[in-house]
């Protein structure tokens, strides 16, 4: 019998200064058996960081969630899709292949990779000639020790703060506070 997700719920509050957006997310995070922690953490880092396109880029008229991930190689992380259904935006986490980034590309109207872990750096050396021809990607660094850091506000249900100004993300709870700064690569 197949190992099930494990589910987490997080209520994040978002205050992105340098977009002026200011919401409350209740979110479900399904956790595939095979991802870890860290792993989790850093689509929730990419969700906070990305979550003012849905007020500038669908007007607040979107859906901005978690997709299959790691359970299905055709969803993203996270996408946000307007009231049509369109996709506006396909966020990944990690270090993918180049194919699926570019199935991406073709599928959503904007993709941007957040890729982390100590491998990280060797995976973009080998990537970067292949995955700056595709228009309508960014891909950003999040620094291992930061990843790393977000181990520990990993619970079953979270209460979370995220504040992004100046490009840099501090996630906290009640507990301790992790401050991210993205490095843009493309």
């Amino acid at each position: 019998m197949a190992t099930k997700s494990t589910i987490f719920k997080a209520n994040l509050q978002i205050a992105d200064i340098d977009h002026n957006y200011y919401a409350d997310h209740a979110l479900t995070l399904a956790r595939h058996p095979s991802e870890a922690d860290e792993r989790m953490m850093v689509r929730l880092c990419a969700l906070a960081l990305q979550a003012h396109q849905l007020q500038t880029v669908c007007a607040g008229d979107g859906t901005l969630a978690f997709g299959a991930g790691l359970s299905d190689p055709d969803e993203p992380d996270v996408w946000l899709r307007d009231f049509t259904g369109r996709t506006r935006l396909w966020i990944e986490v990690g270090q993918p292949e180049d194919k699926p980034l570019s199935k991406a590309c073709s599928k959503a109207d904007a993709v941007v990779l957040y890729a982390f872990g100590h491998a990280a750096d060797i995976w973009w050396r080998g990537m970067e000639s292949k995955l700056t021809r595709l228009k309508n990607l960014q891909v950003w660094r999040i620094p291992s020790v930061s990843a790393q850091a977000l181990i520990p506000l990993a619970q079953r249900s979270m209460n979370l703060q995220a504040t992004v100004q100046e490009d840099t993300l501090t996630l906290g709870n009640s507990t301790g506070t992790v401050t991210i700064e993205p490095i843009r690569w493309i």
